[in-house]
């Protein structure tokens, strides 16, 4: 592809280069974050836990802002013992006949009749019928979600205190999301997996930064939405260390610290482990490995292994850290927090777990299948709170269904089980993403999908740039309106995921 004369002086500077795709993400998150950015979200639990470290402590001192507290109750028992714990919603002991069944999900109508306690879970998992407590000692409240985005407001909140801005550095790592998609883009030129130009290379980055649900959760702040935008920044920064396999110790950094942003993010092992295998066994190695294993792990197992071993050293050191910081927290190390969220799924939590196949069928219908609903009547368009389904608002990653490749297969393999990895498990997961503009979860493997576009030999011509086009558009309508045009969302129904004509009731 010709690229013109600007771009070609442009590119032969690419410092400049990154600082001016810099300050245009910037200024055009900013500008569409509008006043949003002059304050602090409604929801800055990583300031809180910014603060709470600075104060020397792992739990959030009252007062407490925002919506998804994880609480830890500490009960004395009539034996005299002190326990920690929560009470639970879904399970309930017959004070009359305690020895008949300790857990009732569903009473009957006649052991409604019954006297009934509500029972208390302890950190360790014995359930304790309400009647064998004898007082609460207090409470303490702690930030569930992973620590990593903390990291972050740590110097404006070491000036500011609690009142900490948490959109502003949300906007900053947002902005710099669009430079190291492009670098990581064009490594993938450099390394020959990518035969992309820097015009369709800059396609592309603006397809990730604007024209996919990251646009939304960038401009507005808010924990869930500030994790997102750290993890998809070191997914793009792991992606980047780990092309060729030339920097383990750094890949595993970056995937150790994603992980500590989004739990899902540590499924994305598998692009660097396959690209060990590749940059010593060369482009082919599936194929050989399929009929001359043995002899080809004879001669690399050895360096595939050392590279492995490196990557592997921090990822196992901060997943120490976080397991010390579980188990002071909850006295389990695996334990993050979520089982003690004080939140309306806390009941199918309890029945079911954090993942089930009883989630699948919600997730798959929110990831595939949402659309928006349309009204003859102001304001004419109605998005569920579950949000829309990915294809809709990223309708390019439909040409990944039929790609054109040569001899990239290797890598477009790797790409797609890395995606499969981190993708599946969430689709058995508690949540959906409620509420949303566009399927969030997906944000967990988005750069993986820009990445398969960029190996992808079909040309990015007026038709596909056209898509990203209508994907900027949708995603700017999304990024301007929610949070703040309420009346463009349904109220909705966390059950529910697509209502029967929800506009025609009066």
């Amino acid at each position: 592809m010709v690229q013109s004369p600007l771009m070609r002086r442009l590119m032969n500077k690419p410092v400049v280069t990154y600082v001016v795709l810099f300050v245009v993400g910037f200024a055009v998150l900013a500008l569409v974050s509008g006043d949003r950015m002059k304050k602090q979200s409604s929801d800055p639990h990583f300031v809180l836990q910014a603060h709470a470290w600075l104060e020397g402590n792992l739990h959030i001192e009252p007062p407490w802002k925002g919506d998804d507290p994880a609480k830890v109750e500490t009960v004395l028992l009539k034996d005299g013992r002190h326990v920690r714990g929560r009470y639970l919603q879904t399970r309930a002991w017959l004070v009359s006949n305690p020895w008949f069944e300790k857990g009732i999900r569903e009473p009957t109508t006649k052991r409604r009749s019954l006297p009934m306690t509500r029972m208390f879970r302890t950190t360790s998992g014995e359930e304790i019928p309400a009647h064998e407590i004898q007082r609460s000692l207090g409470s303490k409240y702690y930030v569930s979600f992973p620590p990593t985005p903390a990291l972050l407001m740590l110097p404006s909140t070491f000036i500011y205190g609690r009142r900490a801005n948490d959109v502003v550095p949300t906007l900053l790592v947002a902005a710099l999301i669009l430079p190291l998609c492009f670098a990581t883009l064009r490594k993938l030129v450099s390394a020959g997996l990518s035969a992309r130009s820097d015009s369709e290379n800059l396609w592309l980055s603006v397809q990730l930064s604007f024209g996919t649900v990251l646009f939304f959760v960038s401009v507005s702040g808010k924990v869930w939405f500030t994790a997102h935008v750290c993890g998809v920044a070191l997914a793009l920064a792991y992606a980047n260390l780990s092309i060729g396999a030339r920097r383990p110790i750094l890949a595993g950094l970056m995937l150790g610290l994603a992980t500590l942003a989004r739990t899902p993010m540590a499924f994305m092992f598998p692009f660097f482990a396959l690209e060990a295998i590749r940059s010593e066994c060369g482009n082919d190695w599936f194929q050989v490995w399929r009929t001359e294993f043995f002899s080809e792990w004879k001669a690399h197992g050895k360096a595939i292994l050392k590279k492995w071993l490196l990557f592997a050293l921090p990822v196992l050191a901060i997943a120490s850290i976080a397991a010390i910081n579980n188990y002071l927290r909850f006295d389990d190390p695996i334990e993050f927090g979520h089982s003690y969220l004080a939140v309306r799924q806390q009941g199918m939590i309890e029945t079911y777990g954090l993942f089930d196949y009883e989630y699948f069928r919600r997730n798959l219908s929110v990831a595939f299948a949402m659309l928006p609903g349309f009204s003859s009547d102001a304001p004419y368009v109605h998005i569920s709170p579950h949000g829309m389904a990915l294809w809709f608002t990223t309708p390019l990653f439909l040409s990944l269904l039929w790609p054109k490749l040569d001899k990239e297969r290797s890598v477009h393999r790797a790409l797609w089980i890395t995606v499969a990895c981190i993708a599946v498990p969430i689709l058995f997961y508690q949540n959906s993403g409620w509420a949303q503009f566009g399927y969030r979860f997906s944000l967990d493997y988005t750069a993986f999908l820009i990445l398969l576009l960029a190996i992808s030999r079909r040309p990015l011509g007026r038709f596909m740039k056209l898509l990203i086009i209508v994907s900027v558009l949708v995603n700017l309508f999304g990024a301007i309106t929610f949070g703040r045009y309420h009346q463009y969302y349904d109220g909705g129904d966390y059950s529910v995921v697509i209502p029967h004509h929800p506009h025609k009731a009066k």
